[in-house]
């Protein structure tokens, strides 16, 4: 992944959408990456400052990307690419070898509305089948990727890295994605640790050998190391496809919304410190948030924001006639969902109408406490 540091980032030149409002910081989140960023936000002390901007890596996405984009909306509202990558560099290799390179394990988009009160998340299931935009090669970062049709969503990652990403998204959608937001596998083990684990209760035994998750039925304090298993887990679930682990995975985000309103961080500034260190040591984001100052800006937009606010939806989808282990979107129903977000309005229920990600129960065997 082509990051640079602080002292050599580019800064974008590209008019973006109006700040949000200031005020207190953040308290609640969106979902298990922003949580990290709202921590962050909150966590500018004059004696921790640096040392926290130095953890932070940011990404030059408007430069990569150019002029060739959908066009901003000037109105507040706000659209972020959330990935979780499935990177085994590093602290990460003791969860396998990268097979090809590292790819994305989760996307989202996370929609804020324009008086930021509200907001929507869209899972992209990773097996979707899309036709996937030319981008700049992430290997070397000069030669040029095709554009390729029938491409599972998260190989936009592998072959282009953050950049690639986004536009496959943009591509997708027709919506210009104002952040990225990127969080790997230890950073957000760490980061569950350092909040003292996320209560949940399962109504059903959840056992799979591939996440190394033996949860039964009955209530329990996850930390980080589980954390991670249950957002991974998707052989045990549902039909044991990437929809029923999304499930999974919406159902703990507003678990841990909760767990970060009820800690209490910003009474003890040790635990506020702890947690912002491991935050912005978790997460790569564009180049406009990768500084304190900008996530502090950015966290003050999502001071309203709880669980009871948000909509979590799946892109519509159906299985591939071609391939059952591929998904492919609806066209009706998934362009009702774009123009919702374009226009900042609620996503209507017909969105989900027949749609194989709204099928199942793996969302239920998980709920916060």
């Amino acid at each position: 992944m082509s990051d640079t540091g602080r002292s050599g980032r580019i800064r974008a030149t590209g008019k973006r959408r109006k700040a949000p409002a200031k005020g207190r910081r953040a308290t609640t989140t969106l979902s298990w990456v922003a949580a990290g960023v709202v921590l962050a936000g909150g966590s500018g002390l004059g004696y921790v400052y640096f040392k926290l901007d130095g953890n932070l890596k940011g990404v030059d996405i408007n430069s990569a990307l150019g002029t060739d984009r959908p066009d901003e909306v000037d109105n507040g509202s706000q659209d972020i690419l959330v990935l979780g990558s499935d990177s085994r560099d590093g602290d990460n290799a003791e969860y396998g070898t990268d097979e090809g390179g590292a790819r994305s394990d989760t996307a989202m988009i996370l929609h804020v509305n324009e008086g930021h009160t509200k907001a929507s998340i869209v899972s992209i299931p990773r097996d979707t089948l899309v036709s996937r935009p030319e981008c700049v090669s992430d290997k070397d970062g000069r030669s040029t990727v095709p554009a390729a049709q029938r491409q599972m969503f998260n190989t936009a990652y592998e072959v282009g890295g953050p950049a690639c990403a986004v536009k496959t998204v943009e591509h997708m959608s027709g919506i210009r994605m104002d952040h990225y937001v990127e969080v790997d596998f230890t950073g957000f083990k760490k980061l569950i640790d350092e909040l003292g684990g996320v209560p949940v209760t399962t109504n059903k035994a959840i056992k799979d050998t591939k996440s190394h998750l033996d949860l039964p039925p009955g209530t329990h304090q996850l930390n980080g190391e589980q954390s991670l298993a249950l957002v991974r887990t998707r052989k045990s679930v549902g039909d044991g496809s990437d929809l029923g682990r999304i499930q999974l995975q919406q159902a703990f985000m507003k678990a841990l919304i909760g767990q970060v309103k009820n800690v209490g961080v910003f009474t003890n500034p040790k635990k506020l410190y702890d947690l912002a260190d491991a935050a912005t040591k978790a997460i790569t984001t564009d180049s406009d948030l990768a500084s304190v100052n900008q996530l502090m800006s950015f966290a003050n937009g999502l001071k309203g924001i709880g669980a009871q606010d948000m909509r979590m939806v799946t892109l519509p989808v159906q299985y591939d006639p071609r391939d059952p282990n591929r998904v492919i979107p609806l066209d009706t129903q998934s362009q009702q969902l774009w123009q919702a977000l374009r226009s900042d309005a609620p996503i209507p229920a017909s969105v989900t109408e027949g749609s194989a990600g709204d099928k199942g129960d793996a969302g239920t065997i998980v709920k916060g406490d």
